[in-house]
């Protein structure tokens, strides 16, 4: 029977790593001390002739000296953390290396001993085939005493640029999530395979991940293009895909100059990001349509085509109309970061002759946030980008001949006086105009924005980018930017994990308010900004006025923080994370922040870093006294920004009126609570605040107390006219069936079981529920996955539905199942908990009652006292063979078994087999019901019996672990003990340990002629000693097998 292993998914790897351009080779070809070894020792993790035969390949003029300076910096980079190494190395291979030689007396006149400066090229990335492309398989690396050996390293001019981990789709515990937990260790014990790392990709053959060295497991993301936008064929793997379209020279080359920064927020942290495929692609598209747009043509421009993610559309305008057009790259994918990967890349465009970008934003807030970006990505653009101060500083930084990233408000391009044109500042055809959210009221041609931009600057380039969708009537946008070029929808980024769905819940109904004390919402009603707010005060006695004093009067608020409060500690119960409440006025902000703090007091903070609820407006001295304690400057605004965006800091719930509703990233932040009349891309961008992905989200929710369902309804019907697919918000009620229907399956495996104590009995009734209820589920076929499987989808469904009525009644029943499936999936000890189980944002709801602590022992949950695993006491055993429930006996013993064997698998090849082997065909009869659960516990209980004695073998036979493991390999044949005796073989044991610890070097085992030599060496001393000659074949084996086991410890002591 042909099976499936790792060596399959491997093999298929380099086949289609092969048809894409790399040369392939095997790690024990090119390891230290073979014929055709490419490094000195396992240490070096750089091809050395490779780099330094690019090196003088790439840089014909250089002399040996200032090559010689390159190749030290490549291979010895500065930085105490690994990050800021490859953020040094990085730029090098992008940029290039600045180095130093001596200049000879005869060159150009200059004096003896003069000193010149270069750039040494690192990487040719106009000419792949200039550059040395190799994949290597089976690469062992060693440093601080680890030995580590990841699957294929891929080598660029012989520096490693990418590793990939792979794993067997065929075996249910290995995962692309088992890989990306091997990559995290081998970053933490080989970190210098990883100096020079561009991208990390784990696969099971089927499913696969890309991302980059800081990344986070949510932040490994598919890869579903091969060229262009077109979505890769479905019948394809996701391995093939990523290796054909992301690992393919050219575009590989392409991620690593212009698609990796590195941001750096002031505090010392360093986050590497690279682009996801709608990015990558966006990006190219934008370039080409640039240069279309600008009439700047070069002939080599290669943006890929190949098709789009949505229908009927086509890029491209005239050539020179300067309407680029408008990427719309849905809310939380990625948005800001897209334009900071076109601003770096039209930038290096040598067709666009070193362009000035202006960067445009209609409000100061989203100018700050969009220029933070920029600003972390200096690097990526080559130069600090500049904020414009004033309409003067703006003139100023436009008159200049090239270069340039301004960032300015749209009201800065306005004239003094209303009706002057204004003065053209530029001439230049390398202008790009880069807008953010590019639909907005102010670009119309008769007195605003686009006038005043083609005024200033007449032959300047537009693109526009926005989160949401422009309305069809929406002509004016279309006649400045031109039509979409780019789109990326929310079906799609949910799909891909870019975001997580977002869920809608009315609470208009459970306010028990008074009809006249309902607020009655105009359909022509005007939404007010903050800063009209503040700068027309006296003006206001509008509709906008009649309606803030029905929503902020003070019985109305009094319900709502009640519900506020209820409501978001009912979901912090099930879903770690943050709120936002999004008010109508300041005054309501405030009034509402008194009225949440009435009810908890603990809440509140006069300090900034202080408090678990705060109010975020702006505002002047003319404000009323008690609002002062709200109104904070800019610094102090970022400070609470950042508290809120960190998951793990107390600030939990922030009131706001516009801040942090557009461009404001916060991926904890899971519920958004609406007391403000929206509608439009405004609303659209106000609840996309709660759709980024952090840890294990399952969605975000906006709770509803105005009523806005028809707004929604109308955005919904804006985004699918302009082609997009998915929906903009589902209704809580689609997580409140799915929850149902989970809740079924949980009760259909404990249907006959009688959980009624866990409600109404004692603390010692709950836990003494434990025992039978896992007995209950032991005892059906599958039962422990089923249920492990069953209770994980009905928690992520309970997270989306709380604090739905449906959920609260449930949320006992939901508390009882997690407890019996965390009862279940504990390890044996010593197991470690994989990755997945660390990093989750569904909490689970366990009773306190049942473990206060939060951490049940799976032996308290059987009601045992905890045994010393070493020892395994025939007090602890006899007390397993009382247990009534016997499934649940069995399911411990092996369970602890299990954990015995992993040990011993380390050290005793021979022993591990024997006992594995006798586990396994007693497990075997008791799945296939041939024996009873009590008999099975008999078999179980003498094999830990046995264990236990094989532990004092050694002491008796007076040998070492190491010497014991060699004894029991050449035991296992009964005729050499009888011929040999004890004493004899004893001996043996003993000269083997010697001899093959003289003998091993690192990777002996994947190198044929050191295997041989020893295969020589152990036969010579079996053969000294009397061996039975029929046996040594056997006995070679076995002894070269348990050899493999302790040498690679030996290896690197």
């Amino acid at each position: 029977m042909t099976r499936l292993t790792e060596s399959t998914v491997e093999a298929a790897a380099l086949g289609w790593l092969e048809a894409a351009g790399w040369r392939i080779t095997h790690g024990q070809d090119i390891a230290p001390d073979t014929p055709r070894a490419e490094r000195t020792d396992y240490g070096e993790v750089v091809l050395a002739q490779r780099l330094r035969d690019a090196l003088a390949r790439l840089n014909p003029g250089l002399p040996a000296e200032a090559l010689e300076d390159a190749f030290r910096k490549l291979t010895r980079p500065e930085g105490a953390e690994l990050v800021q190494r490859n953020r040094t190395l990085h730029r090098a291979l992008v940029d290039g290396l600045t180095v130093e030689y001596r200049l000879p007396a005869s060159k150009g006149g200059d004096a003896t001993g003069a000193i010149r400066g270069a750039q040494v090229r690192v990487i040719d990335f106009d000419d792949p085939d200039h550059n040395d492309w190799l994949a290597v398989n089976q690469f062992t690396v060693v440093e601080n005493k680890h030995m580590r050996r990841p699957d294929v390293v891929l080598f660029v001019n012989g520096l490693p640029l990418a590793v990939l981990e792979l794993k067997n789709a065929a075996n249910e515990d290995a995962t692309i999530w088992s890989a990306f937990q091997q990559l995290q260790t081998y970053k933490t014990e080989v970190p210098t395979l990883f100096a020079t790392n561009a991208v990390l990709i784990v696969s099971d053959g089927v499913e696969a991940r890309a991302g980059t060295l800081t990344a986070g497991r949510e932040w490994f993301k598919p890869w579903r293009t091969i060229s262009g936008e077109a979505l890769a064929d479905a019948h394809l793997t996701e391995l093939q895909v990523v290796i054909a379209g992301l690992l393919a020279p050219q575009r590989f080359l392409a991620l690593v100059r212009d698609f990796i920064v590195f941001e750096d927020n002031g505090g010392g942290h360093i986050v590497k990001k690279m682009a996801g495929y709608h990015q990558f692609h966006a990006v190219q598209v934008a370039v080409g349509e640039t240069l279309r747009a600008a009439e700047l043509f070069r002939a080599d421009h290669l943006a890929e085509t190949g098709g789009r993610y949505e229908a009927g559309r086509k890029p491209g305008g005239e050539p020179g109309d300067r309407r680029v057009g408008v990427v719309w790259h849905t809310q939380g994918s990625g948005k800001s970061l897209t334009m900071a990967f076109y601003a770096g890349r039209i930038i290096r465009e040598p067709a666009m002759e070193n362009p000035t970008l202006v960067v445009l934003t209609d409000r100061n807030d989203l100018d700050d946030q969009l220029y933070g970006t920029f600003s972390r990505c200096a690097e990526l653009l080559r130069q600090p980008p500049v904020q414009a101060e004033s309409r003067a500083h703006l003139r100023r930084l436009l008159s200049v001949a090239a270069g340039g990233v301004v960032f300015t408000t749209i009201h800065k391009f306005f004239p003094e006086t209303q009706g002057d044109r204004h003065p053209t500042l530029s001439e230049r055809r390398n202008i790009v105009v880069i807008a953010d959210e590019a639909h907005r009221s102010q670009y119309d041609f008769i007195d605003g924005f686009a006038r005043h931009m083609r005024d200033a600057l007449p032959h300047a380039s537009f693109i526009g980018f926005t989160g949401t969708p422009i309305e069809l009537q929406d002509a004016n946008t279309r006649a400045v930017f031109g039509d979409y070029i780019s789109v990326y929808d929310i079906q799609r980024a949910v799909q891909d994990g870019a975001t997580v769905p977002i869920y809608y819940e009315s609470r208009l109904a459970k306010l028990a308010l008074d009809e006249a004390e309902r607020p009655r919402i105009d359909p022509d009603f005007e939404e007010v900004t903050e800063g009209e707010e503040i700068e027309r005060k006296e003006k206001l006695k509008t509709k906008w006025a009649q309606l803030e004093a029905v929503v902020g009067s003070k019985k109305r608020l009094e319900t709502v923080a009640r519900d506020i409060v209820d409501h978001f500690e009912k979901r912090l119960e099930v879903l770690d994370g943050k709120a936002m409440v999004v008010c109508m006025s300041r005054r309501i902000c405030v009034e509402l922040y008194d009225e949440i703090v009435k009810l908890r007091p603990a809440w509140a903070g006069e300090e900034d870093d202080q408090g678990v609820v705060k109010v975020v407006m702006t505002g002047s001295a003319s404000d009323p006294a008690d609002w002062q304690p709200h109104i904070r400057n800019k610094p102090r605004r970022e400070t609470l920004a950042s508290r809120f965006r960190d998951p793990a800091d107390p600030l939990r719930v922030v009131l706001v009126r516009d801040m942090w509703l557009t461009g404001f990233d916060a991926p904890s932040l899971h519920t958004m609570y609406v007391d403000k009349p929206m509608r439009g891309h405004g609303l659209m961008q106000a609840i996309a605040r709660v759709n980024r992905v952090f840890k294990d989200k399952p969605g975000g929710l906006v709770v509803d107390y105005l009523g806005l369902a028809p707004e929604l309804k109308q955005a919904l019907a804006t985004y699918t006219e302009s082609g997009g697919t998915g929906r903009t918000a589902l209704s809580q009620d689609e997580a409140v069936a799915v929850m149902r229907e989970k809740y079924e399956v949980c009760c259909g495996l404990f249907h006959g079981f009688d959980r009624s104590k866990w409600t109404i009995g004692t603390p010692q009734e709950r836990l003494g529920l434990l025992p039978s209820a896992q007995e209950h589920i032991l005892a059906q076929e599958n039962g422990k996955d089923r249920c492990i499987r069953a209770v994980r989808e009905l928690s992520q469904a309970f997270a989306l539905a709380v604090p739905h009525e449906q959920a609260l009644r449930i949320r006992d029943e939901v508390a009882f199942f997690q407890t019996v499936q965390a009862v279940l999936a504990k390890r044996a000890p010593g197991e470690a908990r994989p990755e997945e189980e660390l990093n989750r944002a569904v909490r689970q709801i366990i009773a306190r009652a049942v473990a206060p602590e939060g951490v049940m022992d799976i032996f308290a949950a059987a009601g045992l006292e905890k045994p010393d695993i070493s020892i395994l006491s025939d007090e602890f055993l006899a007390e397993v063979r009382g247990m009534p429930q016997r499934n649940l006996a069995v399911e411990l013993l092996q369970k602890l078994l299990k954990g015995e064997l992993k040990e011993r698998r380390r050290k005793n090849v021979v022993q591990a087999r024997s006992f594995a082997e006798m586990l396994e065909h007693t497990i075997r009869k008791y799945q296939n019901r041939a024996i009873e659960a009590a008999q099975v516990i008999e078999e179980l209980i003498q094999l830990a019996r046995e264990m236990r004695a094989a532990n004092a073998r050694g002491e008796q036979l007076g040998l070492t672990e190491d010497e014991l493991a060699f004894y029991d390999a050449l035991e296992t044949n009964d005729s050499a003990m009888k011929v040999l005796g004890d004493k004899t073989l004893r001996g043996i044991a003993r000269e083997l340990v010697e001899t093959v610890r003289n003998n091993v070097t690192i990777d002996w085992t994947l190198r044929e002629n050191v295997r041989a030599q020893l295969r020589v060496l152990v036969k010579r001393i079996l053969r000294k000693h009397g061996y039975p000659p029929d046996r040594q074949e056997k006995a070679t084996q076995t002894v070269l097998e348990q050899a493999a086991l302790l040498s690679a410890e030996w290896a690197t002591a």
